[in-house]
């Protein structure tokens, strides 16, 4: 399973965060039809730019809690205080990445930032 976990400021366009997921498909060589679903922390759940885009791209998009963030915090590569300080986790878009990819997952790299959108994807062995 792989997933982009997404984390972003406020007020994005659904534009914004399929070209966030886009950029880093693209760095790592991948296409959009690798992946199996898009994922963001609870804190997310209101911002329907997020869900939009995972309508725009066919993909679902997975809500994942702060627990299950917090749990798998020790595998994020980035730090972002202000992520740590409002979601409990260093990293929303690599934390939820990682949750939603399933248990062993592993992130391909450290998360993409794209203006206001952050995307970092993982790779599971199955479904969260």
């Amino acid at each position: 399973m792989m997933v982009a976990g997404i984390g972003s400021r406020k007020g994005v366009t659904a534009g914004d965060v399929r070209a966030a997921v886009e950029t880093a498909l693209e760095a790592h060589g991948l296409a959009m039809t690798a992946l199996s679903a898009l994922a963001t922390g609870e804190i997310k759940r209101d911002e329907q730019a997020i869900f939009l885009a995972g309508r725009d791209l066919d993909l679902p998009v997975l809500v994942i809690s702060d627990a299950a963030l917090q749990a798998v915090s020790s595998g994020t590569i980035s730090r972002s205080e202000m992520s740590q300080a409002h979601a409990g986790t260093p990293s929303v878009s690599e934390a939820s990445a990682l949750a939603a990819a399933g248990k062993g997952a592993k992130l391909l790299a450290a998360r993409t930032v794209l203006g206001p959108v952050t995307c970092a994807i993982a790779l599971g062995g199955g479904a969260a």
